[in-house]
C-alpha cells in the first residue's frame, strides 16, 4: 500500500495564517502528514496550540527545540517531508527565500531541504506588485520553487486587487496536483464540457442533462498530470477548474467554432461535452406566445465537432463519448469505428447525467476495458492514464 504523503507546512506572519488552520484540516481529513512549522511572526496571528489540535502534532516554532533528539531540527524535519508548503508566505519571507537568508527554523529548513518547495505568497497589492516582489517571485521561479497563487479580490486592508492568498481548497488541489505522476507533462489537450443550449426563442431553448462534471474532472486530472489543458465549456452545473484555460461556447455552433480555432495545436482532443444534434432552422427573435394550437419547429443537423477534428491532418489522439441507453458497447463500437477514433469511453446516459459517480467501459483496437464505477475524478484519472499509454505507441 502506498504510504501518506508527508508535507511540511510553514506559516509565515501575515492575517491570512488564519487560512491556514483549514488548509491544516483539509491535508489531514486527505489522508496527507502535516507537520507545522512557525516564524516567530506567525505566533502574533494564530496560536501553535490551534495548529496542534489541527494537524495533531507539537508544533515547532525555534531552532533550539530540545525534543529533536539530534539538535537539528532544520535537517530532521526536511528529511521526513516530501514537500515543504509556505502558506501565507509574506514579501519578508519571500525575500529571504531569494536570497538564502536562514535566521529562523523555517527560512533554515528551506535552504537546507532535500525536498520540493512550494510557496503560497500573502500580501498587500501594492507589495505584491512592487517591482522588488516581482524580481524575487521571478527568482523562486527560476529556482524551480512552484508559486501557488496569489487570488485577486478584497483585502484585509480593505483595497481590492492581487496579492491574496489562495483559499485553502484551491491551495490542497495544487499541493495534491503537485504529488499526481506527470504522465502527460508537455502535452497540450483540449477538452470539451457541458450542454450545449440551442434557443427556440429568447427565453426557451432545447438542451440536455449533461452536467459538465465528468470534463471538469478530467480536465482537472489532466492539469494535475502535467498538461497544458484548454477547456471549452456549454452550460456546466459544477465549479470550472482555476488552473485550466476556460472558453464559454453555449452553443453547438459557438462550440464547433471554438474548438476549430483552438485545435491546431493540441495533442489530445477530449470530447465529452454533451453536444445537441439538432438545432432550431429558425431563431425567433421574440418570445413566441403561447396558444391553442400546436407548435412545430423544424431542426437542423448540427455540425459533427469530433468527426471533424479525427479527420483533420495532423489530427490529435482523439477520444470520444458515447452515452447510450441501450446496447451499450454495440453503439458505441460502431461509433468508434464510424469516426476513426483511437478511443472511445461508453457509459449509460441514465445513470452517468448529473451523477458525481460512473461507469465507463474503455473501447480501442485492442477491446473493451471495463472501469469499475467510482467518483468521476477517480474515472478521469484512468481515462488519461489510458490516453497516455496509447498516445505514446
Amino acid at each position: 500500500m502506498q504510504k501518506n504523503k508527508s508535507i511540511v507546512l510553514g506559516i509565515t506572519g501575515g492575517i491570512a495564517a488564519y487560512k491556514a488552520a483549514e488548509l491544516v484540516r483539509l491535508l489531514v481529513k486527505n489522508n496527507i502528514d502535516v507537520q507545522v512549522v512557525m516564524t516567530e511572526a506567525a505566533c502574533q496571528f494564530i496560536t501553535p496550540i490551534t495548529m496542534q489540535a489541527l494537524s495533531g502534532k507539537p508544533v515547532y516554532t525555534g531552532m533550539w527545540d530540545a525534543s529533536i533528539p539530534n539538535g537539528m531540527p532544520h535537517i530532521e524535519l526536511s528529511r521526513l517531508a516530501d514537500a515543504i508548503v509556505i502558506a501565507p508566505a509574506s514579501a519578508d519571507f519571500i525575500a529571504k527565500l531569494v536570497h538564502g537568508r536562514a535566521d529562523d527554523l523555517l527560512s533554515t529548513l528551506c535552504l537546507a531541504r532535500d525536498c520540493a518547495l512550494l510557496v503560497a505568497p500573502a500580501m498587500n497589492k501594492q507589495m505584491w506588485e512592487n517591482p522588488a516582489t516581482q524580481r524575487n517571485i521571478a527568482q523562486l521561479k527560476t529556482d524551480s520553487i512552484a508559486i501557488l497563487g496569489p487570488d485577486s479580490g478584497e483585502q484585509a486592508c480593505g483595497e481590492i486587487g492581487l496579492g491574496r492568498m489562495l483559499e485553502a481548497e484551491d491551495l490542497l488541489t495544487l499541493i495534491k496536483a503537485h504529488f499526481q505522476p506527470k504522465l502527460l507533462q508537455g502535452k497540450k489537450v483540449l477538452i470539451t464540457a457541458g450542454a450545449t443550449l440551442e434557443m427556440i426563442d429568447p427565453v426557451r431553448a432545447i438542451t440536455n442533462l449533461s452536467s459538465g462534471k465528468m470534463g471538469i474532472a478530467i480536465a482537472q486530472a489532466a492539469y494535475e498530470m502535467g498538461a497544458e489543458v484548454t477547456l471549452i465549456h456549454g452550460k456546466v452545473d459544477a465549479p470550472l477548474p482555476k488552473s485550466t484555460r476556460n472558453i464559454s461556447a453555449p452553443s453547438a455552433d459557438a462550440m464547433y467554432e471554438t474548438v476549430m480555432c483552438n485545435v491546431a495545436d493540441q495533442d489530445v482532443f477530449i470530447g465529452v461535452a454533451a453536444v445537441a444534434d439538432y438545432t432550431p432552422a429558425q431563431k425567433s427573435g421574440h418570445k413566441i406566445k403561447k396558444s391553442e394550437q400546436a407548435l412545430s419547429i423544424q431542426l437542423n443537423r448540427t455540425k459533427d465537432i469530433l468527426a471533424d477534428v479525427a479527420s483533420l491532418p495532423n489530427a490529435p489522439f482523439c477520444v470520444g463519448f458515447a452515452a447510450e441507453t441501450d446496447h451499450l458497447l454495440t453503439y458505441a463500437e460502431q461509433k468508434r469505428i464510424a469516426k476513426k477514433l483511437p478511443l472511445i469511453v461508453a457509459n449509460t446516459a441514465t445513470e452517468a447525467m448529473g451523477s458525481d459517480e460512473n461507469e465507463v467501459t474503455l473501447l480501442d483496437k485492442n477491446g473493451a476495458h471495463p472501469l469499475e464505477r467510482a467518483q468521476k475524478f477517480a474515472i478521469a484519472q484512468e481515462i488519461l492514464r489510458h490516453v497516455a499509454l496509447s498516445s505514446s505507441d
